[in-house]
């Protein structure tokens, strides 16, 4: 599997635990908004496996678990094996994905190795092409991938990063209908980086997102603001 980076420690990446956060290269969307555009476009020095376990190692009951992030992780060969390697070294593991490999990810929740997954629901369906920067972007694997994780008996979540750019009050409401009886689904705030894809891309303040989650819970209960 290729990594492209880590993220020492994370309070944030693993609901409630402490864990560190390993990022692989490349996605095949293009989301304007994206803040980690180094690692979709491919063009920073690898990092080797060995080289995450040896500082896992020295980790053991200081982090609880390992998040595999990216870019987009399913890209990749050799999850399974990276992910039991972690697990084997008594941490939890968390999977972060788009939701465009729908057959990897299944297998990867029944083989046991991810004990929680996030995913991401990029807007609402009349929207999602432009909002991932892919023209003629078919939704049936992102279908194929809620309903996966729905069913899989696996911890999760649904997440949206929110952008004023892309996203309203009424796409957020027809998004919400695309992962309805969920368990829980996290809006994310914007914010500008370094490394986002297209600097041109605008953010709600707090305020402004506050009154979109809490005009949203009035008919999606499961919606929470991050």
């Amino acid at each position: 599997m290729i990594i492209r980076a880590v993220q020492k420690l994370s309070v944030v990446d693993y609901p409630g635990l402490l864990c560190a956060t390993v990022f692989t290269p490349g996605c095949n969307l293009r989301c304007p908004f994206c803040h980690n555009g180094t690692l979709v476009l491919d063009d920073e020095p690898n990092v080797s496996e060995q080289v995450v376990f040896d500082f896992l190692g020295t980790r053991k009951n200081k982090l609880d678990a390992v998040c595999l992030s990216g870019g987009e992780p399913l890209l990749q060969k050799g999850v399974e094996d990276f992910l039991r390697k972690v697990k084997d070294m008594g941490f939890k593991t968390k999977l972060d994905t788009n939701g465009t490999k729908p057959q990897y990810l299944k297998e990867l929740l029944e083989s046991g190795v991810v004990d929680y997954v996030a995913m991401d629901i990029k807007n609402s369906p009349a929207k999602y092409a432009e909002t991932v920067g892919v023209k003629a972007f078919s939704l049936k694997p992102v279908y194929e991938s809620i309903n996966i994780i729905k069913s899989s008996g696996v911890d999760y979540e649904f997440r949206t990063t929110v952008t004023k750019t892309f996203h309203d009050e009424k796409s957020l409401a027809e998004a919400s209908h695309m992962i309805e009886d969920a368990a829980v689904w996290y809006l994310q705030t914007y914010r500008e980086s370094e490394n986002v894809i297209d600097k041109s891309v605008e953010g709600y303040s707090e305020e402004e997102m506050k009154c979109l989650c809490e005009n949203l819970r009035k008919t999606v209960p499961f919606v929470r603001l991050r």
